[in-house]
C-alpha cells in the first residue's frame, strides 16, 4: 500500500511538472512572438511556481522527489529502500512522458514528437553538473534550520538556474527524456540526452560527497561544543 502510494504521487507530481514545464514553453513560445527573452522568462516563473505547488501538494506523501538523481541520492543516504527507488523511478519515467503527451493533447500537438533543439555542445554538460549539484545541495541543505523552507528554496533555485546556467538547468534525468520527445521551446535533441543523464549523475555524485563533508563537519562541531 505504501509503494502504491509513492507510485502515485511522483506519477502524478512528475507528469504535473512536465505539463508545466513543456506547456508554459509552448505558451511562452507563442506569445512572445519570437522574442526568446519574455519567453525563458515565462518559462521559469510558471516552472517555480508550479513546484512549489506540487512540492506542497506531494511531500507528505512521497517526498515529492520528482526526479531519478534525487531518488537516488535518498537511496545513497538510506532513506529510502531499493524497492522503493524502483517505484520512484518507473513513475518518473512514466510520469514525465505522461505529462508531454497530456500536453501536446491540449496545445493541439501530435502526441509524441522527437525535438530538432541541439543541446549537444560540451559546456551544456558542464552546465548541467551544476545545476544538478545545486539542486542537490539546495534539497539536502536548506531545510536545516526549518524544513518549511525547502519547497521555497527548491523552487526559487530552479527559476533562478533557468537564467545562470547555459542549459537552463535540466537537472532532472526523467525530465531529460521527456522533453526529447516535444519539439517546442523546453525540448532537446535526443543525441544530447546521453551527455545531459551523464552530466547529472556527475553533479549528484558531487553533491553527495559536498553534502557528507558539510554534515560531518557540522557534526563534529555540535561534539565538540558538548
Amino acid at each position: 500500500m505504501k509503494h502504491s502510494r509513492i507510485f502515485l504521487a511522483e506519477f502524478l507530481g512528475t507528469a504535473s511538472l512536465l505539463i508545466v514545464v513543456v506547456g508554459s514553453g509552448i505558451m511562452g513560445e507563442t506569445l512572445s512572438q519570437g522574442n526568446n527573452a519574455i519567453a525563458l522568462l515565462a518559462n521559469s516563473l510558471a516552472t517555480g511556481a508550479g513546484l512549489y505547488a506540487l512540492i506542497q501538494t506531494f511531500g507528505p506523501i512521497s517526498g515529492a522527489h520528482f526526479n531519478p538523481i534525487v531518488s537516488w541520492v535518498e537511496f545513497l543516504w538510506k532513506r529510502i529502500t531499493l524497492t522503493e527507488l524502483r517505484s520512484y523511478f518507473l513513475a518518473q519515467f512514466i510520469g514525465a512522458i505522461g505529462g508531454v503527451i497530456a500536453t501536446h493533447l491540449m496545445f493541439g500537438k501530435q502526441l509524441i514528437e522527437l525535438s530538432s533543439h541541439n543541446r549537444g555542445d560540451l559546456r551544456l554538460m558542464f552546465s548541467e553538473v551544476l545545476a544538478t549539484t545545486g539542486l542537490l545541495l539546495v534539497i539536502a541543505l536548506s531545510g536545516k534550520k526549518n524544513v518549511e523552507a525547502t519547497p521555497a528554496a527548491v523552487s526559487l533555485y530552479i527559476t533562478a538556474a533557468y537564467w545562470c546556467t547555459s542549459s537552463t538547468s535540466f537537472a532532472n534525468p526523467a525530465v531529460t527524456v521527456a522533453r526529447s520527445l516535444t519539439d517546442s521551446f523546453s525540448g532537446i535533441l535526443w543525441t544530447g540526452v546521453p551527455g545531459f543523464i551523464a552530466a547529472q549523475i556527475v553533479g549528484g555524485i558531487v553533491a553527495f560527497q559536498i553534502t557528507k563533508t558539510l554534515t560531518a563537519s557540522e557534526n563534529e562541531f555540535e561534539q565538540t561544543r558538548r
